[in-house]
């Protein structure tokens, strides 16, 4: 099979060296790629929000299976139009993917089908929204509608800080058209936990849990990332709890999406928060997580591309999928300053030494180095009997890697992220 994935982050480089191991794949390419993807996958320089550029290359090249992995080019209809031109694309169409791209949407759907989540309201104009945080207790959250990187959440611990955010939402543009619709909701307390499952639109399969760490430093103190590292299995729960969330989160998702008119097929992102009441959800994204996918992928022992065909032709109820015993754990080393202002074009030494999985974010290759080309620039992957090897063996690699102005959270895996959301 000829493939494309569609990308050029750490979550993409995981896909790709998953599907590298399929015996299926005999041609892999990656677009645009980055320089840890150039090593398996033949990269090709065209952004993944191309949309027109995209489709008009995979038609050429007549790809038989097109995975579109970030949310930008998934919310745009990719696979919609790559379905329409005669190519076999994986990843849930516009009308699905809409679950992530509109909080507001989401927030509707749940309220609609009796699917737990945090109590809220949504506005589009500025002063209604302010009049409303007069009347809320604090900690309380405020949310960009549409896409923001990860980054559109902020929690308010005061009414200032509340205030703050929207107007930087609304009229300061921080997210850009993103924040024109904002969505407030009430703080929930807990841990937090991301379940990905695969579906293809009647039939959900949940992965392994994991854990995403969000927040840019130790302690889970500063500003919120796509993601500082990640770990398996994201908590101890019972098999009472899991069949809980099976049948009151994940189940009613996909058929409430399938009552819609938008049957979703693909990977589906449940972030969820471990409330005194039970689980609840905090977002839905529609796509793997970005670092949870290079947590995840090397501990699954089927074959990808077996499981992507029964997504795609609905017979996902008869796969069983298998995991490596065991935990794992993959810590994130971004360019100093990220999330914010970074400075990129740094030479990356050390990999080779590592001995472990290192997935590429942002690096790239310049007259034969490799460099740093982005704010999330490596993920030093790790997997043991125990979640405490695991972190231990990760953190072996990372302190084997240098970059000029390289920052990593040490605490993967020991704190757990959560409190308030």
């Amino acid at each position: 099979m000829k493939v494309l994935v569609v990308g050029g982050g750490g979550r993409e480089h995981a896909i790709c060296w998953k599907l590298r191991q399929s015996p299926r794949v005999t041609k892999l390419f990656c677009a645009p790629g980055n320089g840890g993807i150039a090593q398996i996958a033949v990269c090709v320089p065209i952004p993944a929000a191309a949309i027109d550029q995209m489709v008009d290359f995979a038609v050429k090249e007549k790809f038989d299976m097109v995975f579109v992995a970030p949310d930008d080019p998934l919310a745009l209809g990719l696979v919609d139009r790559l379905q329409e031109a005669g190519i076999r694309a994986y990843g849930p169409k516009a009308n699905a993917a809409v679950i992530e791209a509109s909080k507001a949407f989401s927030k509707g759907l749940m309220k609609k089908y009796g699917i737990p989540t945090a109590a809220y309201e949504i506005f589009t104009d500025v002063n209604s929204a302010l009049a409303y945080l007069e009347t809320k207790e604090m900690p309380i959250v405020i949310k960009a509608d549409g896409l923001a990187l990860g980054k559109g959440v902020i929690i308010a611990l005061t009414l200032a800080e509340a205030k703050e955010a929207v107007v930087s939402m609304m009229e300061d543009n921080a997210f850009g058209s993103a924040g024109q619709t904002v969505v407030i909701e009430e703080c929930m307390t807990g841990p937090e936990l991301t379940v990905l499952a695969f579906s293809d639109g009647n039939t959900v399969v949940p992965m392994i849990t994991s854990r995403d760490h969000k927040r840019a430093f130790d302690k889970d103190l500063g500003k919120n990332t796509g993601g500082m590292g990640a770990i398996t299995p994201g908590a101890d729960l019972t098999d009472a709890q899991e069949k809980y969330m099976l049948d009151t989160i994940f189940v009613p998702t996909i058929q409430a999406l399938k009552n819609e008119g938008r049957p979703f097929v693909g990977v589906i992102y449940f972030g969820l928060m471990l409330t005194s009441q039970g689980p609840k959800v905090i977002e839905y994204n529609a796509r793997f997580g970005d670092p949870e996918a290079q947590a995840i992928l090397p501990r699954l022992e089927n074959d990808l591309m077996d499981i992507i065909d029964a997504c795609l032709d609905q017979t996902l109820d008869q796969v069983t999928l298998s995991w490596k015993p065991g935990a794992s754990c993959c810590v994130v080393m971004a360019s100093g300053g990220y999330p914010e202002k970074y400075r990129t074009g740094f030479e990356i030494t050390g990999i080779e030494d590592t001995g472990k999985i290192i997935f590429h974010a942002g690096t790239q290759q310049i007259n034969g180095k490799l460099v740093t080309s982005g704010g999330r620039v490596l993920c030093v992957y790790a997997d043991a009997p125990t979640l405490d090897e695991a972190i231990s063996s990760a953190y072996e690699g990372v302190h084997k890697i240098f970059f000029e102005g390289m920052h990593f959270r040490t605490d993967i895996g020991q704190t757990i992220p959560g409190g308030i959301n």
